[in-house]
């Protein structure tokens, strides 16, 4: 029967879309928010993503626990996470019990936000924030963005700081939970085999005390950069280097030239950076990725060997960065254009995958595209594109962050 996209919006102003698949074997439902990072005032960063957490704790008729065991009933394996840009619940079920887990992940959408749970989730983050303050690359990430983009929300760190989260009170996230999860901010989600008229009806109906509200404009970002600087660390005994520089967004039809370029330039194993750092030992690892947002975009390259070896491999990244447009060739365009297709083509053969995907771009940009269109735009880029792409966006580092080890390190 094939694929058939359905998009309907509420009087509430929820928007319900689907991928139906009346051939799939199983079914999935999301709610998106469009609340993040970005959104959060500066003095309670990460309050977007300690919401999450409580979700999982239930609304007032319903504790966590039972919640847990009604989801285990279903069979569903359901999960949440949160960006700069989203919100997102979602669980993946067999279509049998698409309406209850469906119910359930909207009762979740009202929280209780218990005091006590409050505390315990608080100390789950902070042992969060610690673990990826333990991970280099993560560490650098969240410097190079907060500085790079000079105070902007866009550099707000998802999920927060020890800072933040140990002086947030339940009050303060009330109030964000009633200004930013508004019916006109939410996106419900589904693929899969879905009987899309009884699950519209059905949310129209659970959904009737949610707050309305659209949700303010996001704040374009300023000009940003910061140029180089550098941190000691004497729990790292390897030196790191990251490079940002400015990209598309995600409503710009470059994003798909800018995704491959970024393969082209540190694709795993088979990339400009792999051969001129790893491959030769220079380095022990060197990637690079697009990152697209709403109204902006960053491309990352990052690397990682002996410290001694840091200004090298800097000065390797930075050539290859301004030379990697100019030198691809055909063939390296064929390679990484049939890789994210076939990356594509998986992403679409699950329907927790597709309601992911269709859920996120709804959120962001209030537009469908199939994945056949998705494919021909993959396809579809050349080397003029990445040309193209270059002379708007200079490939030349705007920021850069160094980690080493410090002086106490063993």
């Amino acid at each position: 029967m094939g694929i058939e996209f359905k998009h309907e919006r509420l009087a509430s102003g929820i928007d319900v879309i689907a991928e139906i698949d009346h051939d799939a074997a199983s079914s999935a439902v999301g709610v998106f928010v469009r609340t993040g990072a970005r959104d959060e005032p500066a003095e309670v960063m990460g309050v977007s993503h300690f919401l999450e957490h409580m979700m999982f704790k239930g609304p007032e008729d319903l504790a966590a626990e039972a919640l847990n065991a009604a989801m285990d009933d279903l069979g569903a394996s359901n999960n949440a996470y949160t960006t700069a840009e989203m919100t997102s619940f979602y669980a993946h079920t067999l279509p049998e019990a698409l309406p209850a887990a469906t119910d359930l992940i909207v009762r979740m959408m009202s929280p209780a936000l218990r005091e006590d749970d409050f505390e315990t989730e608080r100390g789950v983050i902070l042992e969060e924030i610690a673990m990826y303050d333990d991970n280099p690359f993560w560490v650098l990430l969240e410097a190079a963005t907060e500085r790079h983009y000079r105070g902007h929300p866009l550099g707000h760190r998802v999920l927060g700081t020890t800072d933040t989260v140990g002086s947030m009170s339940p009050a303060q996230m009330r109030d964000y939970f009633r200004r930013r999860y508004t019916a006109e901010a939410s996106t419900v989600a589904f693929a899969g085999d879905v009987d899309f008229e009884a699950m519209v009806q059905r949310i129209e109906a659970s959904t009737a005390s949610w707050a309305r509200g659209a949700p303010p404009p996001r704040e374009a970002a300023a000009a940003s950069g910061a140029g180089r600087f550098e941190m000691e660390r004497d729990t790292v005994s390897r030196g790191y280097l990251l490079a940002v520089m400015p990209a598309p967004s995600l409503a710009d039809e470059r994003r798909y030239a800018a995704r491959l370029m970024s393969q082209v330039l540190g694709a795993p194993g088979n990339s400009r950076l792999h051969w001129t750092l790893v491959e030769p030992g220079i380095a022990d690892e060197a990637t690079a990725a697009y990152f697209g947002q709403d109204g902006e975009g960053l491309l990352v390259a990052y690397a990682s060997g002996d410290p001694e070896r840091l200004e090298e491999i800097e000065r390797v990244v930075t050539a290859e960065l301004a030379r990697a447009a100019a030198e691809a060739t055909e063939d390296d365009l064929a390679r990484l254009r049939s890789k994210a297709a076939t990356g594509v083509t998986i992403g679409g053969e699950r329907p927790a995958d597709r309601m992911q995907r269709i859920g996120a771009r709804w959120t962001v940009l209030g537009e469908y595209r199939t994945l056949q269109d998705e494919l021909e735009r993959v396809r579809g880029v050349s080397l003029a594109d990445l040309r193209a792409l270059s002379e708007a966006y200079p490939p030349t580092p705007a920021t850069i962050g160094v980690l080493r080890p410090g002086r106490g390190a063993a």
